[in-house]
């Protein structure tokens, strides 16, 4: 039997099908990836497709023995939807598709999802990038929440769901794109070096203190973060 993460599967309830969930960066998907995926869905027999929380499509309820195979008619990446790592980049439409947008969150989320999906890290980390004060991207319940303002970017840390849900907290704003992208660098290369195999971001800052959290990641020189 196949376990979660393993040929990138989601072992279900029944504890005898899988779901797949392939990679969708920030839910921007083509009509012809959506008919590939309708297609494999079919060849199956698919139990269902969800639309997730992480704006991917799961292909619920598929046998072992088709794993492979689907994986290789879909031709996709595997989704990052367990393990320890950066699951998920989440983008609201942005500037790009909505009238209240006022900083591209799109651009960024994709930029963020190429550089980040996946990367190992010490418990699931979540980033949300929102393009106005609505937070349509949930930025206020994600590790990292990047908020567009009209003077630049708000940044929100430490924030989840789950049994202990917390809310981020701010430590900046009114940063630029590059300001910003390099803020995020420093406070994910902070998380990796300093949290214990299983602490959440908001755990670690709960028990380091806020204050000292933002002066490791604003130090202009840390010899902890390379």
């Amino acid at each position: 039997m196949l376990q979660d993460g393993e040929k990138g599967v989601i072992l279900q309830r029944d504890k005898k099908t899988y779901a797949v969930a392939p990679h969708i960066p920030c839910g921007v998907i083509s009509p012809d990836t959506l008919r590939k995926i309708a297609d494999v869905a079919e060849k199956y027999n698919a139990a269902a497709l969800k639309l997730t929380s992480a704006t991917r499509i799961a292909i619920v309820g598929l046998q072992e023995e088709d794993i492979e195979k689907v994986w290789n008619d879909l031709g996709m990446d595997k989704g990052a939807a367990t393990g320890l790592c950066v699951r998920s980049v989440k983008a609201c439409p942005g500037t790009d598709f909505c009238r209240r947008g006022v900083q591209d969150s799109l651009g960024v989320g994709l930029k963020l999802d190429a550089k980040y999906h996946g990367l190992e890290l010490p418990s699931k980390f979540k980033i949300g990038v929102s393009g106005c004060a609505n937070q349509c991207a949930e930025t206020c319940i994600k590790e990292i929440g990047l908020v567009g303002m009209p003077k630049g970017w708000k940044v929100l840390v430490g924030g989840n769901g789950g049994s202990r849900p917390r809310l981020a907290q701010e430590i900046a704003s009114d940063l630029s794109t590059d300001e910003m992208y390099g803020l995020v660098d420093r406070i994910i290369e902070a998380y990796k070096k300093h949290a214990r195999r299983g602490q959440r971001l908001g755990a670690m800052i709960e028990k380091m203190g806020l204050d000292e959290f933002k002066a490791m990641v604003f130090a202009a020189e840390d010899p902890d973060i390379t």
